[in-house]
């Protein structure tokens, strides 16, 4: 047993053993300590790892070490994201195919995410989340060599599909940690800073990957990632806890510390009981508890919604097929409802789509990105075709969203801190509403300047929103299930991402006029602006957490 009383830090869930504790750990890991045989003799990487966590395990800003530690993993598997797409049509000509057939490297990944997300997030909640991140970067890395060395589409595709699998585990157990690490009122600037680099990490790769990919090629793009994942895994081993589930509670959490305490002298960590009272969850296997009927009845639910989605444009939203899409997607949907209000350990609890701090974030955070990644998926076809802009002149405007979108996130995380989560959602959803109307307006010869600050309402809209839809939805649950939370916001993001796309997309290509014709973006972009304005409704309903009102505890017990 030990106690930490380091003040308000978050709990590295590691023993955090004094100075006399580590020496004597040391001497006998190094084999010089007394004993029998003189200790055990470990490798000298271990040792250094130990020691090298314990320093950062106690400072009092580990959370940060948490936090800039999981971002760099961000980074290295988001940098590529955007550059892939811009060179497709050069990757198509050397695998001897077509563009069309290589736009499931985009969309691909986004089914398989949808499959993998719910099993993996919540086997991060059963396994630890540190071990789902290490994985998620080892798969990363897979992904990244298959890629790399693909002789054939097939093989392309089929690396990328696996990369929204390694990516459903990394983003699920990523942002489980920093949200683990952190209490529940400062969750909302350490979301600021996730956003930075999860929109910033595109622009970035754009950046610095066009240059490569002009004169080095695709191929050297994806090798060049390796060297950042192997760098991001290593400052996982060494600064993420061991042991998982081990949370200082903050202000917000101390009435459900006040439900677990313990003695200091008796420190445990409380086990949760099954339905008949039992302490039976931590006693059996992570893939017996897991809720397999409802994590497969929601995948498919999920990813049978997304594909009517992707197919509905050449298909038709009416088409039969497309219909029986969704139809067999609903129908799903409505089994796995039932299934989780019956089942003893659900995937899900459907107590938390009571909670409206659980519901409206994420319904902004749905709608935000909607109305966000439909604009910005029409805006390049908008100045090619009705403006005359070259490819290249069009994808630097383009930046402007994202680039606004990351600089504007952290500021907005500690923002929220003062003027609340409330304000946040809605002053960010009107800027979202203000540049989808501008888009309606705009007429054959349109200020350069008034499209750049259009474009910088987007960002700003996404920036300011995203910490505060994230932190308060994630307030709502408890310790132990962040991971299938963390899941799930990334899956209702995704939803919202690819909606948005289609359904813009195919209201500007049939609208009257023809699919060139100023007037049909015009349609377009109010569909975006009335989507916004659901999100500004759903931002009043958002409940601002409580700051300041208790005191942190003067010591918290862990095992």
């Amino acid at each position: 047993m030990v106690s930490r009383a380091d003040g308000p830090g978050p709990a590295t869930g590691e023993d955090p053993f004094d100075a006399d504790e580590l020496r004597e750990a040391e001497s006998l890991l190094s084999g010089t300590g007394s004993g029998g045989d003189g200790g055990i003799t470990v490798p000298w990487p271990m040792l250094f790892r130990h020691r090298m966590h314990h320093k950062v395990a106690r400072s009092d800003r580990y959370q940060w070490w948490v936090l800039w530690t999981v971002l760099a993993g961000l980074l290295s598997v988001n940098i590529t994201f955007t550059v892939f797409v811009v060179a497709l049509p050069e990757v198509a000509r050397q695998l001897h195919t077509t563009v069309s057939t290589l736009t499931w490297t985009s969309t691909g990944p986004l089914l398989a995410f949808g499959v993998a997300a719910p099993i993996l997030g919540k086997l991060g909640d059963l396994r630890g989340y540190k071990r789902l991140y290490l994985w998620g970067l080892s798969g990363a890395a897979v992904s990244v060599v298959l890629t790399a060395s693909a002789p054939t589409a097939g093989v392309l595709i089929a690396a990328r599909l696996f990369d929204g699998v390694q990516g459903a585990a990394t983003g699920a157990a990523s942002m489980a940690l920093v949200l683990e690490a952190f209490s529940h009122e400062d969750r909302v600037k350490a979301m600021g800073w996730w956003a930075l680099v999860g929109a910033g990490g595109p622009v970035l790769g754009v950046t610095i990957g066009a240059p490569i990919i002009q004169f080095y090629g695709w191929r050297t793009l994806f090798w060049g990632e390796l060297p950042l994942m192997a760098i991001a895994a290593v400052l996982a081993v060494v600064v993420l806890p061991a042991h998982d589930h081990a949370v200082l509670p903050g202000a917000a959490d101390q009435e459900r510390a006040d439900r677990t305490a313990v003695s200091p002298t008796e420190a445990t960590v409380a086990v949760p009981s099954g339905p008949d009272g039992a302490e039976d969850d931590r006693a059996e296997g992570p893939w017996r508890q897991l809720d397999w009927a409802g994590s497969i009845s929601l995948s498919v639910s999920v990813t049978l919604g997304l594909l009517a989605l992707n197919v509905a444009p050449s298909w038709g939203f009416t088409s039969t097929k497309t219909l029986a899409l969704v139809a067999a997607s609903v129908v799903i949907g409505v089994g796995f409802v039932l299934h989780e209000r019956r089942a003893p350990r659900p995937l899900i609890p459907l107590r938390y789509f009571r909670k409206r701090n659980f519901v409206f974030p994420l319904g902004a955070r749905a709608f935000v990105n909607f109305a966000y990644m439909g604009g910005f998926f029409l805006f390049p076809i908008l100045m090619e075709r009705v403006y005359g802009y070259s490819e290249t002149s069009a994808g630097l405007l383009s930046t402007a969203r994202p680039l606004v979108f990351s600089l504007s996130a952290p500021v907005a995380g500690y923002a929220a801190v003062k003027v609340g989560e409330r304000w946040s959602v809605v002053v960010g959803s009107v800027a979202l509403v203000v540049s989808m109307l501008v888009f309606t307006q705009v007429g054959a010869d349109p200020s350069v300047v008034l499209i750049v600050v259009a474009l910088a309402l987007s960002g700003l809209a996404n920036g300011v929103t995203t910490p505060s839809t994230a932190s308060s939805a994630s307030n709502e649950v408890e310790p132990d299930e962040l991971g299938v939370m963390s899941a799930a916001q990334l899956l209702i993001t995704q939803i919202g991402v690819v909606a948005g796309i289609q359904v813009m997309v195919t209201v500007q290509a049939s609208a009257n006029g023809g699919a060139g014709s100023l007037s049909s973006f015009h349609k377009a972009y109010l569909v975006g602006a009335l989507v916004a304005v659901a999100a500004v409704i759903c931002g009043f309903f958002v409940k601002d957490t409580p700051r300041g009102s208790r005191a942190l505890p003067a010591e918290v017990s862990m095992h």
